[in-house]
């Protein structure tokens, strides 16, 4: 399935998190600083990025701004998993481009749930930017009237 980085340096929650992820078929790994996740993200290059707010070295909201802030990577769809659970904190991380925000504790059905959507949504954009570039034009809506010429 996907390659997550998850920043997060409370190990007992990093390691809960990795396993439910990887019981879904995911490969986590589990970064424990920010500065060395900033580092990470761009050799690794993984599908999805779970980040915790309050991080040392760096905050979660800095490795958003500074992952959005490269080209080859800024797509990368990015999660906020964290306790901050004040509007400031959610605002900020939306406005620096985070695709969602769970606050901790985290019931791991509804994790597992919004990984898998976000990432579902990610791979669908990806697709039909990739046909656009191809095609040069959006991708045709089939209609009702389509289907009738295909059955005849």
């Amino acid at each position: 399935m996907a390659r997550i980085i998850y920043v997060e340096d409370d190990d007992i929650v990093g390691d809960v998190i990795k396993q439910c992820l990887a019981e879904t078929g995911h490969t986590v790994g589990v970064i424990d600083h920010g500065t060395l996740a900033c580092e990470t993200i761009v050799f690794k290059k993984p599908d999805l990025i779970l980040l915790d707010c309050s991080l040392p070295g760096m905050s979660g909201v800095d490795i958003l701004r500074r992952v959005r802030a490269i080209p080859e990577i800024y797509l990368t769809p990015i999660m906020m998993l964290t306790a901050a659970a004040d509007q400031a904190s959610i605002d900020a991380a939306m406005e620096a481009g985070a695709n969602a925000y769970l606050v901790k504790p985290v019931d791991l059905a509804t994790l597992v749930d919004r990984v898998n959507t976000v990432l579902a949504t990610t791979l669908y954009r990806s697709k039909v930017s990739e046909r656009v570039s191809r095609v040069g034009e959006p991708p045709a809506i089939p209609t009702l009237a389509d289907a009738k010429v295909q059955s005849a």
